[in-house]
């Protein structure tokens, strides 16, 4: 009997984030080294990278929820955030905002409602968040019932990867993530992938592939994370950005004859979600 092989769905975050990265994810999509990409939809300019996603349609598409990054949507939202001049704040602000209560669930049910139907145009298959905010167990449920209502599949289980070496910040992240996860994996009633990605967030490279390969299990459907792109220095200049995402070494990552010989090696052929 043939040994059974391992379904890897490589999901490219932050689609619309920036006109370079949507070039660069739909190159990747273009070679086959993608299988799936979420959508920024507050990018100013969403409609137009939304026309560009014509002609990919084995391209599994979702939502990247986004309560973190540029201005809301919604007029209530922008209203809850006129400290903060109308934008998103960092996540552990948002946080903040949220577990006070000065930031409602239903302003957030209405934000990504009005995220959701701003990608109406595409078949979406999953949803997830920018910097995982969804997985705070306040949010999660209601993740879960978005996307029973507009009839989403999957929602990421985001998880910690316990990878040595990491600093305090790390274990002080991935502590948290962990004990999110455990909390929202009640709330499934699906099956969902196994996440793959956390710990090279940004910065994806050869190493961590050739470390976690081996450990991937026959039979099994995983997620990688990923954040391939093209730089344009004209588009991109925030000093925190750069320092955190290295998109064209990610983008050279996923399509190098490299990678292609690990995915044969290890028995991996890249999927879609499942249905």
């Amino acid at each position: 009997m043939a040994k059974a092989t391992i379904d890897l769905i490589i999901n490219a975050d932050d689609y619309g984030y920036y006109p370079c990265v949507s070039k660069g994810i739909l190159e990747a999509a273009k070679a086959g080294a993608l299988t799936a990409t979420g959508i920024l939809a507050n990018s100013s300019d969403l409609a137009t990278q939304l026309q560009w996603l014509k002609g990919f349609e084995s391209l599994d598409v979702g939502v990247h929820l986004n309560l973190t990054c540029r201005q809301p949507l919604t007029k209530g939202m922008a209203e809850k955030l006129e400290h903060c001049k109308g934008q998103f704040p960092n996540a552990y602000a948002m946080s903040g905002l949220l577990l006070t209560g000065r930031i409602s669930l239903a302003d957030v049910k209405a934000e990504w409602r009005a995220q959701i139907e701003t990608c109406q145009s595409q078949k979406l298959r999953f949803l997830n968040s920018h910097e995982h905010i969804h997985m705070l167990p306040v949010l999660f449920p209601l993740v879960l019932e978005l996307a029973q209502d507009y009839g989403i599949e999957h929602v990421r289980l985001t998880q910690a990867e316990w990878l040595a070496p990491f600093g305090v910040s790390a274990l002080i992240r991935n502590s948290l993530m962990q004990t999110m996860h455990v909390i929202n994996q009640r709330h499934l009633k699906i099956k969902t992938p196994l996440f793959l990605g956390l710990s090279r967030s940004g910065k994806l490279d050869y190493d961590y592939l050739t470390t976690i390969f081996p450990k991937l299990k026959s039979g099994q459907c995983y997620e990688l994370m990923c954040h391939p792109g093209h730089f344009d220095p004209a588009e991109i200049s925030d000093a925190r950005l750069l320092a955190y995402h290295d998109w064209e070494a990610e983008l050279a990552l996923l399509q190098s004859p490299e990678v292609n010989d690990l995915y044969e090696q290890f028995g991996i052929r890249l999927s879609p979600y499942p249905l």
